[in-house]
């Protein structure tokens, strides 16, 4: 049997649009198949994970988080660390959001590796690991912004957040993919809207690779907001209304 050969992460992976636009018409078929995000990611994030690590060196306290290399993943496992957190911390909410979707740091590590996803992301490598952390802030992002992670329109203005934020163009594809889908199940252009304005709250807000998210959690939420620069969703919260008027319960 021939064995594929090792990635290599300081190779940008070349992009594939077939694979992308086949895990796109799955995904927008399912909005819950996780999976095909990450297919999605590999096939179009190219150097997104190079260009942001050498990003992170230039930003203040980059460079020690780089240094540090800590795997947040395993971090954000640790229950009695997250138990830890006072109440208003984003911590706290953070824990909510655990224990209320069910969700998990090691569940989204388990989704990321299917097959065509992140294989090879485990390697020892300042870019994999730059690509491990983007995979492992996605839902303290959706605590921080407000985009909740139980229903699709949520995880799509996040999807254009992400995309404001990393300039990974999977996300953007992904993002453009859903507006388009939600102007065909709903008629109306309120869904297009809210995710403009993840993408425009994502450009406005300070580049979040650049946290200590050990520190972060343990900041009151609305004062990390402010300081962070987060606007409210307003459109987003507006949509979602909308929907919930309609009886529509996803895209």
């Amino acid at each position: 049997m021939i064995q594929p050969a090792p990635i290599n992460p300081g190779v940008p992976l070349k992009r594939e649009w077939g694979t992308a636009l086949a895990a796109l018409r799955r995904l927008l078929a399912n909005g819950d198949d996780t999976e095909q995000v990450f297919k999605i990611m590999r096939a179009l994030n190219g150097n997104v994970s190079q260009r942001n690590y050498v990003k992170l060196l230039s930003v203040p306290g980059g460079g020690r988080l780089a240094y540090r290399r800590l795997e947040l993943s395993k971090r954000l496992t640790d229950r009695s660390w997250i138990d830890s957190f006072a109440p208003g911390t984003l911590g706290a909410a953070y824990r909510h959001f655990l224990d209320s979707t069910g969700y998990s740091a090691d569940g989204l590590v388990q989704v990321s590796m299917v097959e065509g996803g992140f294989q090879g992301i485990e390697v020892e490598h300042p870019y994999a690991w730059m690509g491990r952390r983007e995979r492992d802030i996605h839902d303290l992002w959706h605590v921080l912004t407000g985009y909740q992670a139980d229903e699709h329109l949520g995880e799509l203005c996040l999807v254009a957040f992400s995309y404001a934020q990393t300039g990974g163009l999977g996300w953007g594809f992904i993002a453009l993919g859903g507006a388009l889908k939600s102007i065909r199940t709903t008629g109306r252009l309120d869904c297009v809207k809210a995710i403009l304005e993840g993408y425009r709250h994502g450009k406005r807000a300070r580049w979040l690779h650049g946290e200590d998210y050990e520190t972060l959690l343990e900041e009151p939420l609305e004062a990390a907001r402010a300081r962070l620069g987060i606007e409210t969703p307003t459109r987003y919260k507006f949509a979602q209304a909308r929907l919930a008027a309609a009886g529509i319960g996803a895209l």
